[in-house]
């Protein structure tokens, strides 16, 4: 008994190891809105706040 579960374990442990592995799509883009100076996710068109001389 303690085998199944140990083994059914394992198996569900490498189900969800496959799924992290997945690429959702939109990441690019999404990685792509974040400043390159601050890391901080840029809103909107303008520029971020590091770039205005604006709170950090």
């Amino acid at each position: 008994m303690i085998i199944k579960a140990v083994t059914l374990f394992l198996i569900g442990m490498g189900v969800l190891a496959m799924f992290g592995k997945l690429r959702f799509p939109g990441q690019k883009k999404l990685s792509s809105a974040k400043c390159p100076r601050c890391g901080r996710f840029r809103i909107g068109k303008g520029p971020c706040a590091c770039e205005k001389g604006g709170r950090t």
